[in-house]
């Protein structure tokens, strides 16, 4: 089965159309204004493996399904609110994943989601989405 980061991103960060990504830890780091360096299909299978080999973290990365999840429903019912506090939460379990995770995804921010890279990461994802029973 083939996916997207689009289809990726859907059950960690995109709601309709609307990219809730979590902050940068390293941030402060770069010059403003400075893109973070394009994610590579390495980068995310880097980043699955980490996950996959820490329970806590695979809950979490699940987690952050469940609350990709509701973010679209609540955008789609045009609760603001709603979006607000699941979208802080979803930057709590973001960061508890780890900086390997939450740079995966900072850099993923501007990615086309049509693009042979960015199908290359979701199908690196495939594995932990059917792990938490997302497909």
């Amino acid at each position: 089965m083939t996916k997207n980061v689009s289809g990726v991103v859907a059950s960690v960060a995109f709601a309709a159309g609307l990219v809730v990504l979590v902050p940068s830890v390293n941030a402060q780091d770069k010059a403003p204004g400075t893109p973070p360096p394009a994610a590579t299909k390495a980068d995310a299978q880097r980043v699955v493996k980490i996950i996959q080999a820490d329970k806590a973290k695979s809950k979490n990365y699940c987690d952050l399904a469940t609350l990709g999840d509701q973010i679209e429903q609540a955008y789609e019912k045009k609760d603001e609110k709603a979006v607000d506090a699941l979208s802080q939460k979803m930057d709590d379990l973001g960061a508890n994943i780890g900086p390997e995770y939450v740079a995966l995804m900072d850099s993923m921010q501007d990615m086309d989601p049509n693009s042979t890279t960015a199908q290359e990461i979701g199908d690196v994802f495939g594995p932990l989405d059917d792990m938490c029973g997302k497909k």
